[in-house]
């Protein structure tokens, strides 16, 4: 390839991953240790707060008071549409069974997980939107017990339009802890909760990296990194609305890489040019997150044509992936790596972000690669099930008796050779493993 950057990083999303390892390691298997009492430490410690943790519906109903109607009606907008395509998504997936052989029947069922952890973020930021995507998704699969959890603010607790919009999304409790001790108490079962089966919802690196270790007793919806985007776009392009979006994903944090990869080496430096104006316009904390993210983890590419931005997308396989080109269908048929695409100047990731419907959960550090983003179907389980009468289990059963003396696995052929003995007696069958 012949990309040449005239922008390169500084620093990588993992740069500082070790220390904040040993970190969440201490504070889960301190608070696995200590209950109740050891995470409402940490949260006071943390979150500055020592209110009531476990919403009651009198708090849910004052914190609704607080919402201004136009809000109410925004977030109403955004579930609806995040709801439809959940349900649309769900509808992809169903129970089946088929005839393997005669008389024998194999199928799949698809069960939900019966405790979703829905965390969203509260802290600079309130994700009003992380509420809707993650506990509506979850709703939406039929899940039984839904938290939603969500960092405190000093003296004040959870914002209010996120406990508003966790519980018209369904939430059954909503947890007024944030960090590590939030992601303990759901997967521990604090508070007199059930204990997760799957843990949902975007966080910073400490949260990403309690969900990372405590992965396996619980499921978890990705390993997740930093929030990244990249925007593929050519001479058609309008460098002000591409150098507005960069920026406008740059805020989400200082380690939140933003990429430009084109053909078009004047739009690139006009590009650049816009960039510093836009971060300075921003009010204070969005601005430093955006000066920093663009000034160590931002890259600009200049690409030989379009078919080297495709396969340089691809390889950067980002968490959002943005279009802005002449011939948006074939670059829909052509690109293969990323969260979600967005295709053209009239779509953009703060609209996927909060209100299209489509799930803002998505996979970063190119974990796109191999998965997508968060679905109904994270919340659900395909699992199979057969049923057989006597004569449709014969071949299987032989089958089954000489694959397995071939493997050497002796107790397995056996309990195939304990049925045909069984259902077929006097028959003879060659179950050996040999000519």
């Amino acid at each position: 390839m012949s990309r040449e950057y005239l922008k390169t990083a500084a620093l990588t999303a993992t740069s500082d991953a070790n220390e904040v390892h040993d970190i969440v390691k201490n504070i889960l298997d301190d608070i696995e240790a200590g209950g109740d009492a050891k995470a409402m430490e940490y949260a006071a410690k943390f979150d500055k707060y020592e209110g009531n943790v476990l919403l009651t519906a009198e708090e849910i109903e004052a914190a609704t008071a607080l919402v201004p109607e136009k809000i109410k009606r925004d977030i109403q907008f955004a579930h609806d549409n995040v709801k439809r395509f959940a349900e649309t998504q769900k509808g992809t997936v169903s129970d089946v069974d088929l005839e393997i052989v005669p008389g024998m029947i194999a199928g799949q069922k698809v069960v939900p997980v019966d405790a979703a952890g829905c965390y969203v973020p509260g802290g600079r930021y309130s994700h009003i939107a992380s509420a809707i995507m993650t506990v509506t998704t979850a709703k939406v699969a039929g899940c039984k017990n839904i938290v939603a959890c969500s960092p405190p603010r000093p003296e004040i607790g959870v914002a209010p339009a996120i406990i508003y919009a966790a519980h018209i999304c369904g939430a059954d409790k909503i947890l007024a802890m944030g960090g590590v001790q939030g992601v303990a108490a759901m997967t521990f079962g604090l508070f007199g909760l059930p204990k997760a089966n799957i843990l949902v919802g975007p966080g910073n690196q400490f949260v990403a990296e309690a969900k990372r270790i405590l992965f396996g007793r619980v499921g978890i919806d990705m390993f997740a990194g930093p929030t990244d985007s990249l925007i593929l776009a050519d001479k058609t392009a309008d460098p002000h609305i591409v150098a507005t979006d960069l920026v406008s994903q740059a805020e989400h944090g200082y380690n939140s890489p933003v990429w430009l990869v084109t053909d078009d080496r004047a739009l690139a430096e006009d590009v650049m040019a816009r960039v510093p104006g836009l971060i300075d316009d921003l009010p204070d904390t969005n601005r430093e997150n955006a000066f920093a993210a663009w000034r160590d983890y931002a890259e600009v590419i200049l690409c030989a044509d379009r078919e080297e931005m495709a396969a340089t997308s691809d390889e950067y396989a980002p968490e959002h992936l943005t279009v802005q080109a002449e011939d948006l269908d074939w670059w829909l048929e052509r690109l293969s790596c990323y969260g979600s695409l967005f295709l053209g100047e009239e779509t953009t990731v703060s609209y996927g972000d909060k209100a299209t419907g489509t799930n803002h959960v998505l996979p970063t550090s190119r974990a796109a690669t191999y998965t997508g983003g968060l679905s109904v179907h994270k919340f659900m389980k395909i699992i199979t099930w057969q049923r057989a009468t006597r004569e449709g289990s014969k071949p299987v059963a032989e089958a089954t008796a000489r694959i397995s003396r071939l493997e050497g696995m002796e107790g397995h052929a056996r309990a195939a050779d304990v049925r045909l003995a069984k259902y077929f007696p006097g028959e003879n069958f060659d179950l050996s493993a040999s000519e």
